[in-house]
């Protein structure tokens, strides 16, 4: 008697044998395929479609301090003014099509193509890529979220074609126009014509509704003000689209010329130093599903970790503090962390986000000079050494090849570590470094949370001397390991998300583990206590708390850095000068001052900010090492000078 499934198959031979018959696999892919149809249909019968107006009724999301009361700023200035498609013109509409869906009046709601081309490249590894036509779009848009999922991308197939059969092409072109994100707070098309070019939508010229139409792909990053090569070029790539779909002649493409635009409103949301913090948590909400359009739309409430009395404190110590000279080209960044925590309660990433979008804390970077000596000071102490460790101070020496030189090219005799430590000197460094081996230098820099990818790391005796270019969230992240007792935690800025009916959409867990032995903690923070009591560190001095530290600066003091803490606070400040092709340059002759090293401009930042933070906090003292070194007793003779300014950031190869 035959079986109804004949598997495995008696009538063939090998591997055959445990196929299944093309039979079987097309009767299961049939019913798979009915059973997928009946499913579908009954969520399009059963799916409601939200209206334009109900969109429009969407708030900003708000970001707060961290007592979830003061408010930071919003994200996403509301605007919208609803038009009918007819008095939008037909090139503005073709515009948009050219650059968004060619196929619009064709397809069925969505691209076959479209899907199956994303699928393939997010499986494969590729860059997640969508497949959203602008019906698609519209439903991505009225169900206020972004996140990247396989239901919400079913939930937007089910309502694009529910949208296709109950409105027509014309329609579903109208809403989508009038609710899509624009940038500069402008939803749809006649809200983006009055913020980019004064003009009512009805007035937009062709090279107008180009550029509008090229903001759709991103419309911060694409921004005029934020990446006008990006824009223009996407630009040109319309009106070419425009040209082949013989929606312009050749005659009329030639004549095109990138519009004038409007600058943007000074007073705009992202102004000042708040626009890098909101920034900072608009990336954070864009890895939770929330784009920078549903953003201005969703009604969030967004609670940082920022304390506001020490984001006050920050930014008025830099404008205090800091230089007020010869500022052109000068980047100035501060970030502060709790320990144990990572929690960051204040950051400073430049003046004014509009005219200097790159933030100077999460961004940018530069060579970290002398505060990675602390790396080597925390391998020796982990490898049994004592701070009373006898090491060389004579520039101008070579050690494993090196020809090392202190700054300044100053001469030491014979010092301690802790001495070393204190004054800041290359060559007993790097002899350091040679002696405990330079890669358990790096192990333990990343130990303590040095990001892996910092720029210009290499196993070789440099990198005790700061060649590398760590950002200074890095570097604050590194030394709030040490003020924790060796306990790493992983900065983070937003504690708190919930949603526009108080429903908690996220919160923050503290990742934090022991990294080193709290004994060995104690040493480093020893040495760097006294780094800062009578060394390069003196004017980062805090009354009535105790604060370690390091300074650094480069070759050429292209950059100054101070790095420290006490047991309840981390900062870091980092000083770097560029030219106008974004070069480094020297400090030198900043604020008035022939030299610009750690211990100046970033030392006193340092010590202001930190002055008026503490105040929020108890003075608790720093755990004795097990043994107290002498800081004066010297093993041969005094050096030839007890304190030098700081040290130079790569050693000479020696010929």
């Amino acid at each position: 008697m035959p079986r109804l499934i004949d598997y495995p198959r008696s009538r063939k031979r090998g591997i055959a044998r445990f196929l299944p018959s093309w039979k079987l696999v097309l009767g299961l892919s049939s019913l798979v395929s009915i059973f997928g149809a009946i499913v579908f249909a009954i969520l399009v019968v059963t799916t409601d479609i939200p209206a334009p107006n109900e969109i429009s009724q969407a708030r900003a999301t708000v970001v707060l301090y961290s007592d979830g009361k003061s408010e930071v700023g919003r994200i996403g200035d509301y605007n919208r003014v609803e038009v009918d498609l007819i008095q939008i013109p037909v090139h503005t509409q073709q515009a948009v099509l050219a650059l968004e869906d060619q196929g619009f009046y064709e397809h069925s709601g969505f691209s076959i193509t479209g899907i199956a081309r994303a699928i393939i490249n997010n499986l494969t590894g590729g860059a997640e890529q969508g497949a959203s036509t602008i019906t698609q779009q519209y439903t991505k848009n009225a169900y206020l979220t972004s996140e990247r999922t396989w239901i919400r991308k079913i939930k937007e197939l089910v309502l694009a074609v529910k949208l296709e059969t109950s409105s027509s092409k014309d329609e579903i072109l109208q809403n989508y126009l009038n609710t899509v994100y624009f940038g500069r707070g402008a939803y749809g098309i006649e809200a983006a014509a009055r913020v980019y070019f004064n003009v009512s939508v009805e007035n937009l010229d062709v090279p107008q509704s180009l550029m509008l139409a090229s903001l759709l792909k991103s419309p911060e990053g694409f921004a005029p003000e934020v990446n006008p090569v990006r824009l223009q070029q996407r630009w040109v790539y319309g009106a070419n689209q425009m040209r082949e779909l013989g929606w312009l002649t050749q005659a009329e493409r030639d004549s095109l010329v990138f519009p004038d635009y409007k600058p943007r409103a000074t007073g705009n949301r992202l102004s000042g130093t708040k626009g890098y913090i909101l920034r900072e948590v608009t990336k954070f909400l864009e890895t939770q599903g929330y784009d920078e359009s549903t953003l201005g739309i969703s009604g969030l409430t967004v609670t940082t970790t920022l304390n506001k009395k020490s984001q006050t404190a920050a930014v008025k110590a830099v404008n205090q503090a800091g230089p007020k000279t010869n500022l052109d080209g000068v980047r100035i960044g501060l970030v502060a962390l709790r320990p144990g925590t990572g929690e960051i309660v204040a950051m400073y990433g430049g003046p004014d986000y509009v005219t200097e979008p790159l933030n100077n804390v999460t961004q940018a970077i530069t060579q970290a000079g002398s505060t990675f000596k602390v790396y080597g000071l925390i391998s020796a102490m982990e490898a049994g050494y004592s701070l009373d460790h006898i090491l060389p101070g004579k520039s101008g020496i070579e050690i494993s090849g090196y020809k090392v030189n202190n700054y300044g090219g100053k001469n030491y005799k014979n010092l301690t570590l802790l001495q070393a430590t204190m004054s800041s000197v290359n060559t007993a460094y790097v002899q350091l470094a040679y002696e405990v081996g330079i890669g358990n230098v790096i192990e333990a820099a990343y130990r303590t949370g040095l990001s892996r990818e910092t720029l210009g790391v290499e196993e070789n005796l440099t990198f005790v001397l700061g060649s590398a270019s760590p950002r200074v969230i890095d570097v604050a992240e590194s030394y709030a390991t040490l003020a924790g007792n060796g306990v790493h935690a992983e900065p983070y800025l937003v504690s708190r998300v919930t949603l526009p009916n108080g429903g908690l959409f996220y919160e923050a867990d503290v990742v934090a583990n022991e990294m080193f032995d709290p004994n060995v903690i104690a040493s480093v923070n020893f040495a760097l206590q006294n780094a800062v009591e009578g060394g390069t560190g003196i004017s980062a001095r805090v009354s009535g708390y105790d604060i370690a530290g390091k300074t650094g600066t480069t070759d050429d003091n292209k950059s100054a850095w101070f790095a420290g803490y006490s047991n309840s606070l981390t900062a870091v400040v980092m000083m770097m000068k560029q030219d106008a092709n974004g070069n480094p340059i020297s400090l030198n002759g900043t604020g008035g001052l022939g030299s610009v090293t750690g211990g100046s401009f970033p030392a006193r930042i340092f010590a202001a900010f930190m002055k008026a933070a503490l105040a929020q906090f108890p003075s608790t003292p720093f755990i004795e090492p097990t043994a107290t070194p002498s800081i004066t007793a010297t093993p041969t003779e005094s050096p030839t000078s007890t304190v030098t300014p700081e040290p130079s950031v790569t050693p000479t190869p020696s010929p």
